[in-house]
């Protein structure tokens, strides 16, 4: 039977030993785990070594830089580099063997790590600088295909018809696509999935009943929901298409009106259930010819209003004694929200209020614009800021002891768990490998030398 590849924990009890912060110091070796650290103080400097650019509150942790830029383009491979998200294909006979990576660049393309051999291909390049940009989400689906879109869209009240970008992309040949500089090889089958309505994209999600959920990357900034026409016994079977058909809602709470609301919230729909804009809807014609509903536009009507976050970014499932919660970051506010999908409910999970595990006091403007999120294979939650490197680009290690979607109890809170030295530079894409629990990936996007790079990381 088919398993969606989500890190389920089924009783949060067991949980708590192991997310506990040791008072004496980090645990041992040979028990360690990733949550397993001494809260961090303080950011790190400016490293002298970018092959191990990381402070870790855990010094067990060894880094060891598996991919980088400057190696790529000396071997003849298209690379633009700002190397964002990362996934592994998570599903499939070869699960777990390449690593994936788009560029959010002007001129985008797509990697692949093979986790074997230590190669790195650049799979898909845009044919030309302002073709495809800014690809930032890297998701495989559950279904074997591996998805990424645009950070690009533009605010119109009439909507957006000067911009050619917004789009989500489905890579249909993710493992056989040959490398941009074979001839012969297979090329990438990328395709614009048109159904799902025009934002400016970051974080993607899949819950357990195969809803997609996304947001748009804007101060007023939106959630939104799609939900697929198709069966899922017609998905998996191949005879219709997740996206070839399908419905897409906006998150409201109250009448929409009050922004960075928390509390009961409903799904509005802005599509019908084949993905056509309903009446008063926003459809528009962009200077490449192609038709599209308008996200962005459509949901500040009055009608169709979606409750306004502040730069939303990037989003994370997490399951927890039965409970499914999706958590998303809003760097402006400097905040992460946690919402409880079957109780309909969002709620604050960390903000600057949070207590800081290694003072015992608010953390304040220490946290900074959170951008990324990752969840370990215990249900931990990581917050990963987008500041400078070798200055106070850091990763916190969130403290929910009872897993109930906040920070307010007592003992819980953020640390410190690791700081980024490479100057110029951001985390980006903290992905723990679903398969070992004792490694885990991490991008050091755009540094100041230009030589991205990605991070191992494993535990002994």
């Amino acid at each position: 039977m088919f398993r969606f590849p989500t890190r389920h924990l089924l009783v949060a009890g067991s949980l708590v030993l192991a997310a506990v912060l040791t008072a004496g110091g980090v645990a041992a070796a040979a028990g360690a785990r990733f949550s397993d650290f001494t809260p961090l103080t303080s950011s790190a400097g400016p490293t002298a070594d970018e092959t191990k650019p990381i402070t870790f509150g855990n010094p067990a942790i060894r880094q060891r830089s598996v991919a980088n830029r400057t190696a790529q383009l000396a071997a003849g491979e298209p690379n633009s580099g700002a190397w964002d998200m990362i996934t592994v294909n998570e599903t499939g006979p070869r699960k777990g063997r390449y690593l994936f990576s788009p560029f959010e660049t002007g001129q985008s393309g797509i990697q692949r790590l093979s986790l074997d051999t230590g190669e790195t291909e650049t799979i898909f390049n845009s044919p030309a600088a302002g073709d495809h940009i800014s690809f930032d989400p890297s998701f495989w689906t559950p279904w074997g295909t591996y998805v990424t879109a645009e950070e690009s869209w533009c605010s119109a009240p009439a909507g957006c018809t000067t911009n050619t970008h917004g789009r989500l992309f489905e890579l249909t040949n993710p493992l056989t696509a040959a490398s941009v500089t074979d001839p012969n090889g297979e090329h990438a089958e990328l395709s614009h999935r048109n159904v799902v309505p025009r934002v400016s994209h970051e974080g993607i999600q899949f819950d357990k009943a195969h809803n997609m959920y996304f947001i748009d990357e804007l101060d007023g900034g939106s959630f939104y929901k799609y939900v697929p026409a198709a069966s899922w016994d017609e998905i998996t079977s191949g005879s219709k298409g997740y996206f070839e058909a399908g419905q897409t809602f906006v998150l409201r709470v109250g009448d929409g009106r009050t922004p960075n609301a928390t509390g009961p919230y409903t799904w509005v729909p802005i599509t019908d259930e084949m993905g056509v804009a309903l009446p008063g809807a926003l459809t528009i014609t962009d200077p490449n010819g192609v038709t599209s509903v308008d996200g962005r536009n459509t949901t500040d009507l009055p009608a169709f209003k979606g409750t306004d976050y502040q730069r939303p970014e990037d989003m994370q499932i997490q399951t927890v004694g039965g409970v499914e919660r999706l958590y998303a970051t809003t760097t402006t506010t400097h905040e992460v929200y946690a919402l409880d999908l079957a109780a309909q409910s969002i709620g604050v999970f960390a903000d600057r209020s949070t207590i800081d595990l290694a003072t015992g006091a608010a953390v304040g403007g220490a946290f900074t614009n959170p951008d990324n999120l990752a969840v370990d294979n215990d249900g931990n939650m990581y917050l990963v800021e987008d500041r400078g490197g070798g200055q106070d680009d850091d990763i916190w290690f969130a403290k929910d002891l009872n897993h109930d979607g906040d920070l307010a109890d007592a003992g819980e809170g953020i640390g410190r768990w690791a700081s980024n030295g490479t100057v110029g530079s951001e985390f980006t894409g903290l992905y723990f490998d679903p398969t070992n629990k004792r490694r885990a990936w991490v991008n050091i996007q755009h540094p100041a030398s230009g030589d991205d790079r990605t991070i191992e990381l494993t535990i002994p």
